[in-house]
Order: C-alpha cells, then structure tokens, then sequence
C-alpha cells in the first residue's frame, strides 16, 4: 500500500511538473486560466463584445489573479527589442474588452513572444491612444481610398488583399 501511494505521489508530482513547463511556456504567470481561445484544451470561448465600439476580441488566454483579470496575447515569432505598436494596441483592445466584459480593469496585459514577455500597462493613456486608433478606423472605413499605412514588402506579400491592392510593394 505505501508502494502504491509513493507511485502515485511521484506522478501527481509528474503532472504538476509538466503543467508548470506547459505555462511558463506559454507565458502565462500564475493564476487560473478563466478563457482561453488556443482550443488546446477545451471548446473555443466566444468573443468578448464590447457593443459602444462593435469591437470583438479574442484573447489567447484570460489568467485571473488576486481578483484581477490579466490577457495574454501569445505571439509565434522571435521576441523583438519591444513590442511591436500593432500587438500593444491588440493588447490594449483585449484590456478594454476585460474591463466591459467583467467589469473589472486589468492593470496590465501580456505579450509572450519566443523566448520573452513583455508585461504592457494598461493606462489611461494607452487606452485614450487605443479609443483614438479605433475612431480613426471607423473614419476610414467610410472613406472612398485608406492610403497604405506601411512601407514594408513583407507585410505586403503576405497580405490578403494584396491580389486587388493598387498600392502594393510586391
């Protein structure tokens, strides 16, 4: 019987071991996974919606700690020196998103690149810069012609549009 025990013992610890490789992995710090949208584990959570903005969103993960609600956009490239605007304003978007949805304002989110996280606060000027952004977005979807916005073929040759574009690098 204590054979029996040890042996179960040393796989709970087995376990408990792999799902600690597994987070930090991942970059998710501590705290319990309330949403997640990587399918991995269970069936795909619904977007948040936030109706004022019609904005939608789906954070990789939704981590709660010590009563605070942490987003965790998880990123499959080489980290860079910082991240990139267009994944801080991602970030920004799944904060507001939190904060309409729950009713509880993260202080920050998460950004995990290969190798490196960046912990981005989620400020009242971050969220002024987010809320311009989205407003300039709904002006240019009323707009006839949105000039490119980029100077970067790479971002050209893997875009979607790229076939009908008349402003296309590549």
């Amino acid at each position: 019987m204590l054979y029996f025990a040890l042996v179960l013992l040393f796989i709970a610890f087995l376990f408990f071991w792999q799902s600690s490789r597994q987070r930090k992995a991942a970059g998710l710090p501590g705290g319990r996974i309330i949403y997640t949208d990587t399918g991995g584990w269970n069936k795909l959570e619904k977007p948040l919606y936030y109706a004022a903005l019609e904005l939608t969103g789906k954070p990789d993960y939704l981590i709660e700690k010590n009563g605070q609600i942490i987003p965790v956009e998880v990123k499959s490239g080489r980290a860079p020196e910082a991240p990139y605007d267009s994944h801080i304003f991602q970030l920004a978007s799944y904060c507001l998103l939190v904060e309409k949805t729950y009713h509880k304002r993260p202080p920050y989110g998460i950004i995990h690149y290969e190798g490196r996280d960046f912990a981005v606060d989620y400020t009242r000027e971050l969220e002024a810069s987010l809320l311009d952004l989205l407003a300039e977005m709904k002006r240019d979807e009323r707009r006839k012609e949105v000039p490119r916005s980029h100077e970067q073929a790479s971002r050209c040759k893997r875009c979607g549009y790229r076939d009908v574009c008349d402003q296309s690098l590549v």
